[in-house]
């Protein structure tokens, strides 16, 4: 619906409508989250109601409580459909936004992109990406969020209770300008049964990792980590150097938020994709947007046309509208050559729509999902079964697998599937152990990102070339260890506005380095005080970083000192950035691999031209990587101590805890010695 500024502005200052409104109408084209069975008791059904009419004034309470229940019978949470806005969801200028500060008009911005129909996987549902990564709980909300936002002064911090708004509290102009957290929970009530309870409840979310940060940009937001992955895959297994992968094949699945970035990375990596997915709407979504060059549910048109490119060396990406478990079977049975294999379904989510088994249909499976969760279970986990049998075979055929952070590999391992080693360890790698890990992380590289709140593409434009630059300069005195990460990442920025990865705000992804983010940074700063740029730019990162996430199997997977399953580090990232100067931090439960599995936090940080802006920056950004980076060091990786080494010369201040390493021979003569040894 299309309103005026001052209408919008008015809407947005209101919160909770003043009348009670009437429906929405229906957002064409939208995909709607399957519907949920939390398993609640009698008594916990009357407080999931309760919990959701507090909202409201008591006058509404009999109209909205059979609604309401209605919604939490057929959908298994209360979304409170009735009160979406009537406007149109997606990120605006930031003059247009009613605001007291300038810092929350951005926050503002960047709520309504991972909303936008174009960017949200579940618009309707408030749900982003990875089939439950929310940005609020309801839409309720997110009404009172945003009217916060608009009232808020440069002395206030909005705090956020997983997408509940807690209220405004007096602070200073120094300190966030909003404190997240998502699914924080007593460790013994973080099991995935316990989510489903409590978010139906109304007292928890599930924020993934960007969803409930407000720092979701579309697909964009993984491409660039996802074709470092595949061109870095395609050097340690296949020896393919510097040529990219034309000619090779690269089979995975997903076509979803976060999983729809793998066609476009492997085409810009050179590769022929093959990508299943079983939403026909989510892969509709990304081939009219660009990311998939086309697509067929007939398997024998999928392998002739992946056959015909990898035969010409094209650099074509293919979706199969069909269950990946029967192209795993396909290419097994046919003896066709793949190259590399991974797989993005959302099996940190299984059992509620993140995984769809063979043999039912998407229609047929959510309707099982909610009717026999127990015949759902079984049937996922018999998929996953012969999924790994297939993905087996065409290992022992030469296909180098590995598994991309979502749980994959422990979720086909609790199903039974043969996916471990006689030693115990899984039999295929995380892509972060042997890739991201050693070749990224440890070297202080990780997702950076920024927005342009103008949402003018020449603003875009203009900080592409900045940060060419900056990486450019850095480039010509990087040492060995990382000059390869310099000049891929030149390439990659050089090349992005022709690849045309922008879907909803005006945004970019770029992998940089410790040195290169405050460089970067400060360029970006000065632009915007020289009227180069229009308007304050949003820095941010994703989650999935040098120091911002634990998680045993993706982030910190080659982290082998034993400390991978604790969470210091990033929860000292969320408690360190904010007070060096973050405009909104987050901390969530979950995200990625699943509730209960990992700890993860990020940030937003606003720079406008001011020296104030320039000096937050320049301390917060060194802190967010420098953090990680002493913590890996510490761990014995030697591409961190590297990292660390030089960023402690850059700034006498740094000093950290460095390693001696042990000499193996010793340890096992002592181990022996006192009857330890094996």
């Amino acid at each position: 619906m299309s309103i005026s500024v001052d209408r919008f502005q008015e809407m947005i200052r209101q919160g909770i409508p003043r009348e009670l409104p009437d429906p929405p109408p229906d957002l064409p084209g939208a995909d709607h989250a399957p519907p949920r069975e939390p398993g609640l008791s009698a008594a916990e059904r009357r407080l999931a109601l309760a919990n959701a009419l507090r909202y409201f004034p008591r006058a509404w309470h009999a109209a909205l409580a059979p609604e309401f229940a209605r919604e939490l019978a057929e959908r298994g949470h209360i979304y409170m459909y009735r009160f979406r806005p009537h406007y149109a969801m997606h990120a605006r200028p930031i003059d247009e936004y009613p605001a007291r500060c300038r810092q929350a008009a951005a926050i503002m911005l960047m709520i309504q992109n991972n909303l936008d129909p174009q960017v949200a996987q579940f618009p309707c549902e408030l749900i982003t990406y990875g089939g439950n990564g929310a940005v609020f709980g309801n839409w309720a909300q997110y009404l009172i969020a945003m009217r916060y936002l608009a009232e808020m002064t440069d002395e206030q911090t909005l705090v956020m209770y997983s997408g509940h708004a807690l209220g405004l509290f007096p602070s200073h102009d120094e300190a966030p300008r909003v404190v997240v957290t998502n699914g924080m929970m007593v460790p013994n009530y973080s099991k995935l049964e316990d989510y489903e309870r409590f978010h139906a409840l109304g007292a928890t979310m599930y924020g993934q990792m960007t969803a409930g940060s407000y720092m979701y940009i579309g697909p964009q937001g993984i491409v660039h980590g996802t074709t470092i992955t595949v061109l870095g895959a395609g050097r340690r297994y296949l020896g393919t150097g510097d040529e990219g992968l034309r000619g090779r094949v690269l089979v995975t699945s997903g076509l979803g938020g976060m999983s729809g970035a793998q066609p476009k990375a492997a085409k810009i990596a050179g590769a022929v994709s093959v990508t299943a997915e079983v939403n026909p709407q989510a892969l509709h979504k990304r081939h009219e947007q660009g990311w998939l060059d086309e697509w067929s549910d007939d398997l024998d048109v999928v392998l002739r046309r992946m056959d015909e490119a990898r035969r010409a060396g094209e650099a074509l990406s293919i979706g199969y509208l069909g269950n990946v478990v029967d192209l795993w079977e396909r290419l097994a049975d046919a003896g066709v050559a793949v190259d590399l294999g991974s797989d993005q379904t959302s099996l940190h989510n299984p059992y509620q729509g993140g995984y769809y088994p063979a043999g039912l249909t998407l229609d047929e499976a959510r309707r099982m999902m909610k009717d026999d969760p127990a015949g759902f279970r079984e049937r996922v986990h018999e998929s996953l079964r012969r999924q790994v049998a297939a993905i087996n075979r065409m290992a022992e055929r030469g296909m180098a697998f590995w598994d991309y952070g979502n749980a994959f590999l422990v979720q086909a391992r609790r199903a039974g599937a043969d996916v471990v080693r006689e030693d115990g360890e899984f039999r295929y790698p995380s892509y972060v152990e042997d890739i991201m890990g050693p070749e990224c992380f440890d070297l202080g590289f990780g997702p950076f990102r920024w927005v342009c709140t103008s949402c003018d593409p020449e603003d875009l434009a203009t900080t592409d070339r900045i940060a060419a630059d900056v990486i450019r300069e850095q480039a010509t005195t990087a040492s060995s260890e990382n000059r390869q990460q310099m000049l891929d990442n030149l390439r990659w920025i050089e090349s992005a506005g022709e690849n045309r990865l922008v879907v909803g705000s005006q945004a970019r992804i770029l992998y940089a380095d410790h040195r290169g983010r405050r460089l970067i940074a400060a360029a970006f700063n000065r632009a915007i005080a020289r009227g180069e740029v229009r308007a304050p730019i949003v820095l941010g990162r994703d989650h999935h970083d040098v120091g911002g996430t634990d998680s045993p199997w993706r982030e910190t997977a080659n982290i082998r000192d034993g400390s991978r399953f604790s969470a210091d580090m990033a929860v000292q990232n969320f408690v360190g950035d904010a007070f060096r100067g973050a405009t909104w931090v987050s901390l969530h439960n979950g995200g990625g691999v699943g509730w209960g599995e990992v700890i993860n936090g990020g940030f937003g940080l606003v720079l406008d031209g001011s020296p104030e802006a320039a000096a937050r920056a320049e301390r917060m950004l060194a802190w967010d990587v420098a953090n990680g980076l002493a913590r890996r060091a510490w761990a014995r990786n030697p591409g961190a101590r590297f990292a660390i080494t030089r960023a402690m010369e850059d700034d006498p201040r740094l000093r950290v805890t460095l390693p001696e390493p042990a000499d193996d021979a010793l340890i096992d003569e002592a181990l022996g010695g006192a009857g330890l040894a094996e």
